[in-house]
């Protein structure tokens, strides 16, 4: 029984991501307003009947398509990390920069932020999960633990390192990862002199 339900829901599971990637792929086509749900079965090889098992209408399913990326971007920034540990800017190194990889290996989704009409949240989501991952997943130390709002310092350099992503995304990925992890590693250090990872929150 435990084998049948589990081929169910790894059926199920494929299902959702075949239609979720049905709808990436739509939006760069056509642009998110445009698609309906018979694109999306079409697209997949899919009847409509099939589609409304798992969701209700396109914007059901662009949530749960939204939801689960920035999810995992919330999940891949700790993965490197030990709980409690300080990390010293002047020896980080690439793995530290797990979500990079992260937004590296879905870039497919990622890249929806270089169109218009794209995914409904996206644009304002995206940055706020990053800020959302600095605010509850690390605590910093500035250079000469100098006194800031960190607050503000959090604000600053999320937006800052989404800024970084959003070129890198929108320049189609040009420079390597690698590359791109070392000049973000760079810039880390002109400003920060330790980072602690906290856990993510449950």
């Amino acid at each position: 029984m435990k084998n049948e339900q589990n081929s169910t829901s790894q059926r199920q599971n494929r299902t959702k991501e075949h239609l979720k990637q049905a709808l990436i792929e739509l939006i760069k086509e056509m642009g998110y307003h445009t698609v309906t749900v018979k694109n999306i079965v079409d697209y997949a090889a899919y009847n409509r009947s099939t589609f409304y098992i798992h969701y209700q209408d396109k914007v059901e399913l662009a949530e749960d398509l939204l939801v689960s990326m920035l999810q995992g971007l919330e999940a891949s920034a700790g993965k490197p990390h030990v709980p409690g540990h300080k990390v010293y800017t002047a020896t980080l190194h690439a793995p530290s920069f797990n979500i990079v990889s992260y937004i590296y290996k879905n870039r497919d989704f990622f890249e929806l932020i270089n169109y218009d009409d794209t995914l409904p949240g996206l644009h304002t989501r995206f940055p706020q999960t990053i800020l959302k991952i600095y605010q509850e997943q690390f605590m910093f130390e500035t250079i000469n633990n100098i006194p800031v709002n960190m607050d503000y310092f959090k604000r600053y350099t999320a937006y800052g390192f989404y800024g970084l992503l959003q070129n890198w995304i929108q320049d189609g990925f040009k420079v390597t990862k690698e590359e791109f992890i070392q000049e973000v590693i760079d810039l880390t250090k002109t400003h920060m002199y330790s980072f602690k990872y906290i856990g993510e929150h449950e």
